[in-house]
């Protein structure tokens, strides 16, 4: 598979080329559609897999990529529920050293997850709007139930063997 671009500059991924016509996929909606050879243009440079990734929101993408374990995403989800915070406040309230606190700080803010704050006059971070968005997208309600794809949702389909009946 790889990645392709017409010439409007929509880019999608390579499905299966043929003489005149290749099948292409976006991977914004997963709409696949047949588009003629000579409005395509190969994109070496761009990975397939990362042209997959189109479906899902820059925030989120962003927050999925920078934040590696549990700790830093509570880290976030706690700097969103609280507020602004000092960094007094975070190296007291929370289970961090200095030296892996002020890490994961720096990775979140080169992220633009987090951004420097003055809290009671000291340094302090709260997160931005974009982790904002990525949160309220990733986070549920203890109602929320996790939905099986259609494929595999209804089991009941299937036809019943002998010695189900």
């Amino acid at each position: 598979m790889k990645t392709v671009q017409d010439d409007t500059g929509k880019r999608y991924l390579l499905l299966k080329r043929s003489e005149h016509a290749s099948l292409v996929r976006d991977p914004q909606n997963g709409n696949e559609c047949y588009v003629q050879n000579d409005r395509l243009e190969d994109l070496e440079s761009e990975s397939a897999l990362e042209t997959a990734t189109g479906c899902v929101s820059d925030p989120v993408k962003t927050l999925l990529t920078s934040v590696h374990d549990e700790a830093t995403l509570g880290l976030l989800v706690e700097l969103e529920e609280r507020g602004p915070l000092g960094v007094r406040t975070l190296l007291d309230a929370y289970d961090f050293c200095e030296s892996d606190l002020h890490g994961r700080l720096t990775v979140l803010t080169a992220a633009g997850l987090l951004e420097e704050t003055k809290v009671a006059g000291e340094r302090g971070y709260q997160v931005t709007e974009s982790c904002v968005r990525a949160l309220e997208t990733v986070r549920t309600d203890d109602n929320d139930e996790p939905t099986a794809p259609a494929e595999t949702a209804d089991v009941s389909r299937s036809e019943p063997n002998e010695s189900q009946s």
